[in-house]
């Protein structure tokens, strides 16, 4: 499968006097718009819509999606941590089948836009849209007045077509990014596989840490998490997996405090159980299978280090591995 083309317009390419982001060719151009944060099972949903159209009248299938979170800029106060970065989300869509995909920067500009003046200079005088399909819950523009009815009117006038995907549900509720992220807040990781249709990861260069995880006979990389805006999930000790290099290697993870050690900072520590090697100053992404237990404070190292082994014990269940 080939993944899309990816587009990535300055943030002055919403001047409607430039030229078109895409290049005309002919074909019909199948068109979704939205932030796709997380790109979990509903957004895919809608993705896979507009890939089959695009492929049974011989058209394109595009995504325009936006960076960064609308919210971001409209109400910062309440912008939401991300569930993917532009990276993350480049990667996940790589797998989408879809031709086209459209990062547009969101400015006060682009803020600004009613939803008809955002259809008729960023969809059809740059996308060439033929036919707009968009999740059931769907609204853009100001205030996001661009709602199904509207776009709906707005197409008959100008002559494309609006569709509305279902919502997907899992568990007899709507899969959506806030519930996804409400799981991840309160470290049911194993909550979000379903509606994500994979482990939620975040990634980050291994820096130099304190070593108090070396001299305990735990030897963890100090990850240090690139996107300050990346949704990191509730603290706590994990089962995961890391990705080093193209392998997948079973560890544990420590996120947030240590209690048992005064003054040591909050971090994010990884062990990789069965594994030497040196990952300073490498990239590791981290995928949360399980949530073990808190963190605790323990009055004695030995009562930490016999903690730590029987959450590799669990952690070795949980991932499917024999006893070491």
């Amino acid at each position: 499968m080939q993944p899309p083309r990816y587009l990535w317009p300055a943030p002055y390419a919403i001047d409607p006097a430039l030229p078109p982001a895409l290049p005309y060719d002919g074909r019909p151009a199948i068109v979704t718009v939205g932030t796709f944060d997380g790109v979990h099972r509903g957004h895919w949903e809608v993705l896979q819509e507009i890939r089959r159209r695009a492929d049974r009248t011989g058209g394109r299938s595009i995504l325009v999606t936006f960076h960064p979170h609308p919210l971001r800029i409209v109400r910062p106060d309440v912008a939401p941590p991300l569930l993917t970065t532009p990276g993350e989300k480049r990667e996940i869509l790589a797998e989408s089948g879809l031709e086209y995909v459209v990062f547009l920067p969101f400015t006060r500009t682009l803020q600004r836009y009613p939803a008809r003046r955002f259809v008729e200079e960023i969809l059809l005088g740059r996308m060439h849209m033929d036919e707009l399909v968009i999740g059931y819950d769907h609204g853009f523009g100001r205030d996001r007045e661009g709602s199904v009815q509207t776009l709906r009117a707005i197409g008959r006038e100008l002559g494309f077509g609006v569709d509305v995907v279902d919502a997907f549900e899992v568990g007899g509720a709507n899969v959506s990014s806030s519930r996804v992220r409400h799981l991840l807040a309160e470290g049911d990781v194993s909550g979000a596989v379903p509606l994500l249709g994979r482990c939620y990861s975040v990634e980050g260069i291994v820096v130099q840490g304190e070593r108090k995880g070396r001299e305990l006979g735990f030897p963890t990389a100090n990850i240090e998490v690139g996107d300050p805006e990346k949704m990191v999930p509730k603290e706590g000790i994990y089962a995961v997996y890391g990705w080093v290099d193209g392998q997948r290697l079973p560890g544990l993870l420590h996120l947030g405090p240590r209690p048992t050690f005064a003054g040591f900072a909050p971090t994010v520590e990884l062990w990789l159980m069965d594994w030497s090697g040196d990952l300073y100053g490498r990239r590791v992404r981290v995928e949360f299978v399980q949530r073990l237990r808190d963190i605790l404070p323990f009055t004695s190292v030995d009562a930490l280090i016999a903690a730590m082994k029987e959450d590799a014990r669990r952690g070795r269940q949980i991932l499917g591995m024999g006893a070491s």
